[in-house]
């Protein structure tokens, strides 16, 4: 069968997480950035690409979470924790409604629990 790999990444700056919202997301839900893995690019490379094209900043200090497989259709998530490197947010309007920096005291909606995305983020807030 068919495995198409996407990359996840939480970025953090201090104690602030970079969540953003897709046009096709429950309302006001948002979640960390992702996106697929194109032939001939590691999953680092991926995750640098995705950001930087998602929302214009830069990441550091990548670290993997756990990966998923998300049978819809036929996705594998690979989720990371990043550090915020530089850049202003500036979201593609072609894949990205919304994304702004959020306190981990007052997070927005976040995906459904059973989703590596909401796994991402609870741990992130449970890190110090």
């Amino acid at each position: 069968p068919r495995i198409s790999p996407v990359v996840m990444v939480l970025i953090r700056r201090g104690d602030d997480f970079l969540l953003a919202r897709g046009p096709h997301f429950k309302p006001g839900v948002f979640s960390a950035l992702a996106g697929f893995v194109e032939a001939g690019e590691t999953l680092e490379q991926c995750a640098v690409r995705e950001v930087r094209e998602e929302v214009g900043v830069e990441i550091t200090n990548l670290r993997y979470f756990k990966s998923q497989p998300w049978p819809f259709p036929d996705s594998l998530m690979i989720a990371f924790f990043a550090d915020y490197a530089g850049g202003t947010i500036t979201p593609d309007p072609s894949e990205i409604e919304a994304a702004d920096w959020f306190p981990r005291s007052a997070l927005p909606l976040l995906p459904d629990p059973v989703s590596i995305a909401r796994q991402l983020i609870d741990a992130a807030c449970q890190q110090e």
